[in-house]
């Protein structure tokens, strides 16, 4: 039975910030909801925008890193079960949690493949090598690597032998993309009992009647947090090729340019004149979306699901974006708005869904379909609490299915831990 958690965060969660925020208290609600003890500990600073967890009765703790004080602390708890925010703090922790605390469960919450992000980002950066000046380096369009190919840059990389051992290590990884699920397990022989589906733990509201109209919108939005790679290159991809096309056809319009952090370089791109407008963080980051005709998420590289598509169909905002960008994001059923790789294609696309209402009305009810249809058609927080439950039941068994895991969590123990006790030693 799981009856005290312990929460490791990369960082303290910021659901107005980023997707992995929201996501973060989407696992503290469902805790919260099984009953348990939560404690989440963190190395990160202490940040302006992060959620106060004691509000919802969490304990919060600061740790650091290669650092014995935390064996101390989780000798101490004694947690059930421990989740891993992102494969680079099961790096640094789970090693000291399997030595203290053998009997808890490891749990990864992945967020995205993150040596798949790193991979396609690789990929464009090689494809811009050819060319000189920054314009044309900022105007080619995204990776477009099918998985044979991904693999093949990836197979051999450090991130990805780093993040599939991190996988087999854990008693279960939880997973928010189909494609990512597919990918671990037909190119890097993850065994699907370690991969477990939950996109999303909140209720998916489908449609909400009182959002503004097509009449009632102007402008174009695009949002999502700056340190974010992913979404500062498609700002760059805005700037230089996209925008300039859309707003040669739409010299009135706007392109609202929200997220958190964002740099000096972000904000020196501002440009009222070409409508081109960095407002930076946004207070309320749905009002914001629900106000805007049109999202734009060009992504040339990336991975996961990506929220800012998700706040665009709760917003009942239609989208443009890549084929990156709807990854793993609506199945079979129609996207609530376009999808292109071609820059050309992508502005046409922007350009028409503005202009034409009755096109808009109908990608806004896909958007809508996409919702219920692939989202809200399981309910995820359920079947998580199941499948961590029958895992508590029998992990021994589970694990001693898991000789991968077991194998790699006694190397990292000759190789993780000997380098962090070095580091403590040197730091003394």
């Amino acid at each position: 039975m799981i009856r005290k958690v312990l929460i490791v965060g990369y960082v303290w969660p910021e659901p107005e910030s980023s997707a992995a925020g929201t996501r973060m208290l989407e696992l503290v609600r469902l805790f919260l909801q099984m009953r348990c003890e939560i404690v989440f500990a963190s190395a990160a600073l202490l940040s302006a925008h992060r959620f106060d967890l004691t509000s919802l009765g969490v304990v919060e703790k600061s740790i650091a890193l290669n650092c014995s004080s935390f064996d101390e602390f989780v000798k101490d708890l004694q947690p059930d079960l421990v989740l891993f925010d992102r494969f680079f703090t099961e790096e640094q922790f789970g090693w000291r949690v399997a030595n203290v605390c053998p009997q808890a469960l490891r749990i990864l919450d992945t967020e995205d493949f993150h040596s798949l992000r790193h991979a396609r980002q690789q990929l464009l950066k090689i494809a811009q090598k050819k060319y000189v000046t920054e314009k044309e380096k900022q105007s080619i369009g995204p990776v477009t690597a099918n998985a044979a190919e991904l693999y093949q840059v990836m197979h051999n990389q450090d991130i990805a032998l780093r993040e599939v051992a991190s996988i087999f290590r854990c008693d279960l990884s939880l997973m928010i993309s189909e494609f990512e699920m597919q990918f671990l397990q037909a190119y890097f022989s993850v065994p699907a009992r370690l991969l477990f589906y939950v996109p999303f733990l909140s209720p998916v509201i489908v449609r909400d009647d009182s959002l503004p109209d097509f009449s009632s919108r102007q402008h174009f939005i695009a949002l999502g947090n700056f340190r974010h790679e992913p979404n500062w290159d498609s700002v760059l991809w805005l700037k230089h090729r996209l925008w300039p096309l859309i707003r040669a056809r739409l010299p009135q319009a706007e392109l609202h340019i929200h997220g958190a952090y964002p740099p000096p370089k972000a904000t020196q791109l501002h440009n009222a004149k070409e409508g081109f407008l960095v407002k930076g963080w946004a207070d309320n980051a749905s009002a914001v979306m629900q106000q805007a005709r049109v999202c734009l998420a060009p992504l040339r590289f990336g991975a996961g699901i990506k929220g800012k598509l998700m706040d665009a169909m709760r917003a009942g905002t239609p989208s443009v974006t890549t084929a990156i960008g709807a990854e793993s994001m609506h199945g079979n059923f129609p996207w609530g708005g376009a999808i292109a790789d071609d820059a050309d294609a992508i502005a046409a696309a922007a350009v028409a869904l503005y202009r034409n209402e009755s096109l808009w009305g109908a990608a806004q009810q896909s958007g809508f379909n996409v919702l219920h249809h692939y989202f809200a058609h399981t309910d995820f927080n359920v079947l998580l609490q199941q499948r961590l439950a029958a895992l508590a039941d029998n992990f021994a068994v589970e694990r001693s299915n898991n000789f991968i895991g077991q194998m790699l969590r006694h190397h990292q123990h000759k190789s993780t831990q000997y380098m962090g006790q070095w580091i403590e030693a040197k730091n003394k």
